[in-house]
């Protein structure tokens, strides 16, 4: 096991579009994904930023991380990802 600082970005390596609501998540549908990291590891999170279709939700898509701070506590924030810019 090691520790590093990862870049960031990352790609969408796999999703499934759930359309059941689920407390936490917001309004569905959400995409419930497989990310893999420049770096070369995978991940699950969400993508978000982005609308919950297949027609956005392209595999490959280069994505970039962002964090939310959790309503409950704000000291923990998730990694999400979103398209990249440019």
């Amino acid at each position: 096991v090691e520790v590093y600082t990862a870049s960031g970005r990352a790609k969408l390596h796999s999703y499934v579009i759930n359309h059941r609501p689920h407390p936490g998540f917001g309004t569905d549908p959400y995409a419930i994904a497989v990310v893999k990291l420049e770096e070369g590891v995978q991940m699950m999170s969400n993508i978000v930023d982005c609308p919950q279709t297949p027609e956005a939700l392209v595999l490959d898509m280069p994505l970039e991380v962002t964090f939310e701070a959790q309503e409950k506590d704000e000291t923990i924030h998730i990694p999400l990802f979103k398209p990249a810019r440019g």
